[in-house]
């Protein structure tokens, strides 16, 4: 059964390691990109994000995290499940965080399921670039992104 899928990158460029989920999206669109699913990069994720969720049955969030966990550590859970175990520790830069989307999806019913890769940031400053440890982990985040990809989006 096909099913309608999308992979979403979340995350500020402007914010070192918060654009985390933006750079392993384009990393995905170049070297691991499925022809069955939508991509879109929502940068820092707006009210917009919840209108285009809607639409599917299944979406992936990828985005930068601050759960407490060693600098490019990933967590790839369903949205609740995620929100549960990383309680109010996971935050985030956006106008909308993960907590946000959680609680607002919930609210206006929409029936989408929701899964995060969470990647633990370690530098949010103002600036570009990613920081040491992400940058010598975005390809290992990226290829264990895909196969989270490649096993739940079957």
């Amino acid at each position: 059964m096909s099913r309608k899928t999308a992979v979403i990158g979340l995350g500020n460029t402007l914010r070192r390691d918060d654009g985390i989920g933006v750079m392993v999206l384009d990393s995905l669109l170049k070297f691991y990109q499925r022809k069955d699913l939508d991509y879109f990069n929502f940068g820092s994720a707006s009210f917009d994000l919840l209108h285009r969720i809607k639409n599917y049955e299944a979406v992936l969030l990828i985005d930068g995290i601050n759960a407490n966990l060693a600098a490019g550590e990933l967590r790839t859970a369903k949205l609740e499940d995620l929100e549960y175990s990383l309680e109010a520790s996971v935050t985030s830069t956006h106008e909308l965080n993960l907590k946000n989307i959680f609680e607002l999806s919930k609210k206006l019913g929409i029936k989408t399921t929701i899964y995060v890769a969470g990647v633990q940031v370690a530098d949010t400053a103002f600036g570009e670039g990613l920081s040491e440890v992400l940058k010598r982990k975005k390809d290992e985040i990226t290829k264990k992104v895909s196969a989270f990809i490649d096993e739940v989006f079957i």
